[in-house]
């Protein structure tokens, strides 16, 4: 891993399904400058990463370092490519994520999980022994693990996709990964959205759309939200009796949705928990909106440095 010089600002990226959210940020953690786009995820691996190029230049400052990524996707730090990945972005899986972000920008490039580069920024406070479960539902479902200090990669660095855990709420549902009956296929914004359209017949563009009409009353629309925050309650409740934790994070923008879907996933998950876990309940990310963005930059001080124009391991 090569550092980068102490002090300077670097720009983190947050990739996901939906959106790029690109902010600068200062070593002190305060963020200097913010910038969103829409991910084109229906048009393939380069133009995403032009798109991350654009985002980028877009909070550059003269003196930035470099780029941290937190990405959708199984990505391998230390190879700087996407492993895996379900089709929310089209052609993403086998993209050389690091080398073709530093080629376009001039930046040595470090880049993980968008989840995993958002939990970390979580660990504060829980000790040696602590345990993190976090979940981030959004365009998919994603999550990550942390013990002992550190967030979990896993065999084959798939620790923490808890969108593809077995949902009974799901049953039949086609996921994004070529399974059926995966928590994403319920839990996920679009996945509400299409539930929703499932129960009414009625079409809806977006999340929004469904819940503001719950807000007014729509059976349906109450239905399909409460349906999947209960999914992604009860997976959290299930998975925090196998693992134990001490801190349980929701993130993602369909919490931010409202009361409606975080009052019945707070139910959902106190209903599954054991005696001694009762008190434990799901809190928001310490970092607020800017959770991903500043756990991106953060990866540019703790994984390899990808340079531009080189191949293989990072110098």
């Amino acid at each position: 891993m090569t550092e980068h010089p102490a002090g300077a600002p670097v720009i983190g990226l947050d990739l996901g399904g939906t959106k790029i959210a690109a902010a600068l940020v200062a070593a002190d953690g305060s963020v200097l400058a913010r910038h969103t786009l829409p991910t084109p995820a229906t048009r393939g691996a380069e133009a995403v990463l032009d798109a991350l190029t654009e985002a980028a230049r877009a909070v550059r400052a003269p003196d930035a370092a470099a780029v941290g990524v937190a990405a959708a996707g199984v990505i391998d730090p230390a190879s700087g490519t996407v492993t895996s990945a379900t089709d929310t972005i089209r052609g993403w899986a086998g993209t050389a994520l690091a080398a073709g972000l530093a080629g376009r920008t001039g930046l040595p490039v470090a880049c993980d999980n968008d989840v995993r580069a958002a939990a970390a920024t979580e660990l504060s406070g829980l000790g040696d022994d602590g345990v993190l479960l976090y979940m981030a539902v959004g365009t998919g479902v994603g999550g990550a693990v942390a013990a002992g200090g550190r967030v979990l990669h896993g065999s084959a660095g798939v620790a923490g996709h808890l969108g593809h855990l077995p949902s009974p709420e799901a049953d039949g549902l086609p996921c994004t990964c070529g399974a059926t009956g995966h928590l994403e296929a319920i839990a996920a914004g679009p996945a509400i959205t299409a539930h929703y359209e499932r129960l009414s017949g009625e079409a809806a563009d977006r999340l929004q759309t469904v819940a503001e009409r719950a807000a007014h009353g729509d059976p349906h629309a109450t239905a399909a939200v409460t349906l999947g925050a209960r999914a992604a309650g009860r997976a959290l409740g299930g998975l925090a009796n196998a693992l134990g934790p001490h801190r349980v994070v929701v993130a993602g923008g369909v919490p931010r949705i409202g009361a409606l879907y975080q009052d019945a996933l707070r139910a959902a998950f106190a209903a599954e928990l054991m005696a001694p876990l009762r008190t434990l309940r799901p809190v928001p990310p310490r970092g607020g909106a800017d959770a991903a963005v500043l756990g991106a930059a953060a990866l540019t001080r703790t994984l390899p440095l990808h340079r531009p124009h080189t191949t293989g391991a990072p110098r």
